[in-house]
């Protein structure tokens, strides 16, 4: 949760998600849905079903133990080089190197490391700085030590280097030039897409929505159906009967990937279709707008949810 994440956004998540899976056994029989239920809105959902997999691989291949090397973990869906090193090096004391956003920027201003530290030539550098600086004894107090140490005195902005324990050697602080490191990620205009997402509501305030592949953006999560404009409205009513007049265009809403901006033009619609269950398949649902059923929302479309959830008014259906 704590890769590409602030410790403050994931305190609730960490909680709530230890609290419906206390152990590895019990995060690896839960069905995926539950698991994306309790990431929504923290994003990057690749690390959800990561860890989802991770659990079921301790489970079935390794008997419900984590591997005790920094290659076995790796083995595992989601842990790269740095997180396979910080559980080895914290849980285990196996001397082991990290590389996380906290002691990249610790060590770029120590050892005056120039360049973005995500470029390829500068991360190759930093990981050799980082091997040989990472002691053999007492491997875990360094590594908790170095991100501890990132997250609470060389921060980001404002170091509080008068009380840094490495003041004395650091090159940046030296040379007074500690706003130079981290180097900043050169700029780059992200690109915009554009989609229509349909709402397509029933008379019981329920709304469509269906899971999307488990790949790519918003892997395995409900969301609305989609188009490139009003026109593609016809082919995704699916049997529906589209009531007249109910057509409503919402305002837009952008939602930003790191890698570009995406504008949705929500168009909200009443149909009519008979439904014995909230849940008709395993491919798509109705959803209804209280959120009391637990599954995986991508995130812009849960704040258009909870936004139309008030301007409801829901039919008996006799």
């Amino acid at each position: 949760m704590l890769q590409q994440t602030q410790v403050a956004t994931v305190i609730p998540y960490f909680q709530n998600f230890l609290n419906k899976f206390p152990t590895v056994q019990d995060l690896a029989r839960a069905d995926i849905d539950q698991v994306l239920h309790l990431w929504t809105g923290l994003g990057y959902y690749a690390r959800a079903r990561n860890l989802h997999g991770a659990a079921i691989t301790i489970c079935s291949k390794h008997n419900g133990g984590f591997p005790n090397s920094v290659e076995g973990l790796e083995s595992l869906p989601g842990i790269g080089r740095s997180t396979a090193g910080a559980i080895a090096a914290l849980s285990m004391n196996v001397h082991a190197t990290i590389l996380d956003g906290n002691v990249k920027r610790v060590l770029t201003r120590f050892h005056a490391v120039e360049g973005y530290p995500e470029q390829s030539k500068v991360k190759q550098q930093l990981w050799k700085i980082a091997e040989a600086d990472t002691p053999h004894d007492r491997v875990a107090d360094y590594t908790q030590a170095m991100m501890d140490l990132g997250a609470t005195v060389c921060t980001r902005s404002k170091p509080d280097c008068t009380n840094c324990p490495l003041e004395e050697n650091c090159s940046a602080y030296g040379q007074n030039t500690i706003a130079k490191y981290p180097g900043k990620k050169p700029k780059k205009k992200l690109p915009v897409k554009a989609v229509c997402m349909f709402i397509l509501q029933n008379h019981r305030g329920e709304v469509f929505l269906k899971k999307r592949p488990p790949n790519g953006i918003w892997g395995s999560l409900y969301s609305l159906p989609e188009g490139e404009d009003r026109s593609d409205l016809p082919s995704l009513e699916m049997g529906f009967e589209i009531e007249a007049g109910s057509e409503q265009m919402l305002p837009e809403l952008r939602h930003t990937f790191s890698h570009y901006h995406l504008d949705i033009s929500p168009i909200q619609v009443t149909v009519r279709r008979k439904s014995a269950s909230i849940a008709d398949s395993d491919r798509w649902l109705w959803y209804p707008l209280d959120h009391s059923l637990e599954v995986g929302l991508a995130a812009p479309v849960k704040k258009l949810l909870s936004q139309i959830a008030t301007n409801t008014k829901i039919e008996e259906t006799p």
